[in-house]
Order: C-alpha cells, then structure tokens, then sequence
C-alpha cells in the first residue's frame, strides 16, 4: 500500500513548505507529479520553482515545457503521471482517486482554510479505507513539521 502524508499548514504558506520537500524528494533520488486542484496555479507554481531560493532552483516542467517523461518533478492539473514518478504532491486541493501507483502521497492543505481542512478529512477517510497507511503531519511554532499521530516527532524544515 501506499504511503499517505498530511500536511496540515499552519505556520508557512505552501509556497515555502512544497520546495523544501520536493528538494527532499530529489535528495532521495525520487521523482515526483505536483497535482494542482487549481488549473491557474500550475504556471504560477513553476515559476516559483525557478525563483524561490538565490542559491538555486528545482528542475521541472509542465506542459507547456514539454518532454514529459525526462521531468524530475511535473507539475499538472491533470491525473497523470507520464514519466512513471515516485511521489505524488496533491497542493491547492487536487485529488487523485487511487494512489497506489505511488511509492508515497503528500496532500499539503492549508490549516486556516476551513474547506480544506474538511477536504482532507474526507480524504482520510477514504484513504484509511483504502487500507493506505497514513501519517498526519503540523507546523510547530517554528515551522518544523511535527508527526501528531507518532507522538510528536519532529522533522526538519
């Protein structure tokens, strides 16, 4: 079954929490889609890619860059997965019915937003049925994520 990670926003907007964790996707030489809920925000999260940190960048690709299947991290609207990824990244409220063609989900939803808390509430739930096994993860007060369900583990930033 697939791994399925929640993480639950509270103190760092998506924009600064995804890049850190899709730098560790490609730290453990894994490949990753990047499903968008919202269309409008593929573009816009491609761009922050390129620009985010002054020491570098995240290689990645959308449609509009093409080649697809050589993309270590596509960034879609759509439920695909054309170069075979690893990882699934579902931001802005995205699904993805069945994701045990994944090693590992992450579903990034923002905590001050109460239609995505109960979004992914439901999508615990299905999961859970789904017989995945889940992991729900929070921003302590210093932005480092806190595994609630393990007791309160801590992992970097």
């Amino acid at each position: 079954m697939t791994e399925v990670r929640f993480y639950h926003l509270t103190r760092r907007p998506l924009l600064q929490a995804l890049p850190r964790l899709l730098e560790m996707t490609l730290e453990r030489c894994k490949t990753a889609v990047v499903r968008c809920g919202d269309p409008d925000q593929v573009e816009k999260l491609a761009e922050h890619l390129w620009t985010y940190d002054d020491r570098g960048f995240l290689p990645h690709g959308t449609t509009a860059d093409g080649h697809a299947e050589k993309q270590p991290i596509w960034i879609t609207a759509a439920e695909e997965n054309p170069a075979g990824a690893s990882f699934l990244f579902l931001v802005y409220g995205a699904d993805w019915p069945e994701v045990s063609g994944f090693e590992r989900c992450m579903l990034l939803f923002d905590g001050h937003d109460d239609l995505a808390v109960q979004a992914a509430r439901a999508q615990w739930k299905r999961f859970r049925e789904a017989g995945h096994t889940l992991s729900y993860w929070q921003q302590d007060e210093t932005g480092r994520w806190v595994d609630k369900a393990a007791g309160g583990w801590t992992r970097g930033r």
